[in-house]
């Protein structure tokens, strides 16, 4: 079974405490419907397990089969910079299906976001860097299509509804 081969640290964009016993890491793209599909199931499990659950998410844009994911991701990261990261990936998975490069400064404005600094930061190359990195730490872990989960670092490749997942999470409690 495939290793997740970078840990997560600060650096991830995390929801949960980061010593919580269990740490799911999602390896997500934007433009993709089953990432988009499962994003709510993740938020269910992150309310269920409050308090033994960290979740960071790490960008994994499939640039040939989604044309929009990379500059997406960029979005994501843009909105970081203004402490909006969860806010923008929220409105990048609720319109996964209609993504285009002139929707992303109406998302910026949906939730926010100052539109000036926004669209100078969609080009900064640390971003950039950043997206990159998380996708060749993917791809050091095995990771071949989105999305793509680990559990306590140990890839995991079963069905990602909501009652399987939360049963593979309880169980990486015990």
């Amino acid at each position: 079974m495939p290793q997740l081969s970078t840990p997560i640290s600060e650096k991830d964009h995390i929801l949960g405490n980061l010593n919580a016993p269990v740490v799911l890491v999602e390896y997500g793209d934007y433009q993709c419907k089953t990432c988009a599909l499962t994003h709510p199931i993740v938020k269910q499990l992150l309310k269920e397990m409050r308090g033994q659950l960290c979740f960071a998410f790490r960008h994994f844009p499939l640039k040939n089969s989604h044309p929009l994911a990379f500059i997406a991701s960029q979005a994501a990261e843009a909105a970081a910079l203004q402490n909006k990261f969860w806010q923008m990936h929220e409105c990048l998975y609720h319109h996964h299906h209609a993504l285009s490069l002139e929707a992303f400064p109406s998302y910026a404005e949906e939730i926010q976001l100052n539109i000036k600094l926004f669209n100078e930061n969609l080009q900064n190359p640390s971003l950039i860097s950043c997206i990159e990195e998380n996708f060749c730490s993917g791809l050091d872990s095995g990771v071949n299509g989105t999305p793509c989960f680990f559990i306590n670092k140990e890839r995991y490749d079963g069905d990602r509804s909501y009652d399987t997942l939360l049963s593979a999470l309880k169980n990486a409690v015990s």
